[in-house]
């Protein structure tokens, strides 16, 4: 049993809390609304940039804090700023393999990106959905914080080559593409800079591992097997189970103890 006054909720968006790419179910949006009434900060932390996390969001929570592009950006009281970027050197150096591999890409600046992939590519329904940044040319960026490769001869190659380079890297196989951030930076990375250290978090990919890994309470959602290790709850990849779980969790506030905490695995 722990206590769980005054713990911030972290969560996840695509794949935790979204599943179509563009809304939140309004079961989960009632359940954390229900846990922000029991007085539990909530944090929406995204590999999506700020920018597209606000239009899946649709004003819900303006308080809320927004980490963006896995770490790289934060939004505190409605101003985003970024908090890591690519070393120009190492983005010149990874701009070699991405000639190499004839890699495809969205960069994201700390707003506006510029994107070389087909028009086509599912990722595009998902980039500024509410109409607010520009898509401009890479050299147009006055900083890159995050960059998705889409597409390339040799994907594995590429991420290799970003990894060789010191960065963050995560291969997304089901999905075909390879997301990089700046030097180490994660979510978890972004948390602990503001100062949380005591949360709640639910996650459903690689990129949620270092978040989960150090939540009091970790919640996968999903069936990812590299969070297998690090959940202390698995739930379904469904807005009604999720619902169901931030919920529980919001009751679990009003009597200060949330049971059943004895350990990870699913």
């Amino acid at each position: 049993m722990i206590d769980f006054s005054a713990r911030s909720l972290v969560l996840d968006i695509d794949g935790t809390l979204c599943f179509d790419g563009r809304t939140v179910d309004h079961r989960i949006l009632a359940a954390l609304a229900d846990c922000e009434r029991a007085g539990h900060p909530l944090v929406f932390a995204s590999a999506r940039p700020v920018r597209d996390l606000l239009p899946v969001l649709d004003g819900a929570f303006p308080s809320a804090t927004l980490i963006g592009g896995n770490g790289s950006l934060v939004s505190v009281g409605g101003r985003v700023r970024a908090r890591a970027a690519f070393d120009s050197v190492v983005l010149g150096a990874f701009l070699e393999a991405v000639a190499r591999y004839d890699a495809r890409y969205l960069a994201d600046g700390p707003w506006d990106y510029a994107y070389t992939g087909p028009e086509d590519h599912p990722i595009t329904s998902r980039v500024d959905q509410g109409g607010l940044a520009r898509r401009v040319d890479l050299a147009e960026l006055p900083e890159v914080v995050k960059l998705l490769v889409v597409g390339a001869s040799d994907l594995a190659a590429c991420a290799e080559a970003g990894r060789g380079l010191g960065l963050t890297v995560n291969h997304h196989l089901d999905e075909a593409i390879v997301d990089l951030a700046p030097a180490s930076t994660t979510k978890w990375d972004a948390l602990t800079a503001l100062g949380i250290s005591t949360y709640v978090a639910f996650g459903n990919d690689i990129n949620d591992l270092d978040l989960l890994r150090n939540a009091e309470r970790a919640v996968r959602v999903g069936s990812h097997p590299s969070l297998e290790g690090v959940a202390h709850v698995t739930v379904p990849a469904d807005p009604a189970a999720v619902a169901a779980e931030i919920s529980r969790l919001a009751r679990a506030a009003r009597t200060d103890a949330l049971p059943g905490l004895t350990g990870a695995g699913g």
